[in-house]
């Protein structure tokens, strides 16, 4: 995994760029069947076993930037794209091959049921 200051660096050479900011982060990732007994509480309306993965949980960050590093690997390799847990920012040279890769991330992400704030993309 790349450090913060190598993404900087090779981004910042960039000319056109998109920011993007997943949504449910964390919600969008399965507990594992038999797994859920792992995270249950208790609240005064009784137990509550939750299906997803929630913020706060022990490892949680690290899965999910585990699964975006899997989704994105080849474009994050290329120096193109980068993620940070539920940030991506998308950076190349050219007009052209910029719109061909958005379309490509955004097509990652939806089949792997992920999906973007448009509101918080820029």
């Amino acid at each position: 995994m790349p450090l913060i200051s190598d993404i900087v660096e090779n981004i910042g050479t960039k000319k056109v760029f998109t920011k993007m900011d997943l949504k449910w982060d964390y919600n969008n990732i399965w507990i594992k069947k038999g797994d859920e007994w792992k995270v249950v509480f208790t609240t005064s309306e009784g137990s509550f076993k939750p299906t997803v993965m929630l913020f706060g949980l022990i490892n949680s960050t690290v899965t999910f930037q585990t699964i975006m590093n899997e989704i994105l690997q080849d474009l994050i390799n290329m120096g193109k794209v980068a993620s940070f847990i539920d940030d991506i920012i998308i950076g190349t040279e050219a007009e052209e091959e910029y719109n061909e890769l958005v379309k490509e991330v955004v097509k990652r992400l939806a089949e792997n049921n992920l999906y973007v704030k448009s509101e918080k993309c820029k």
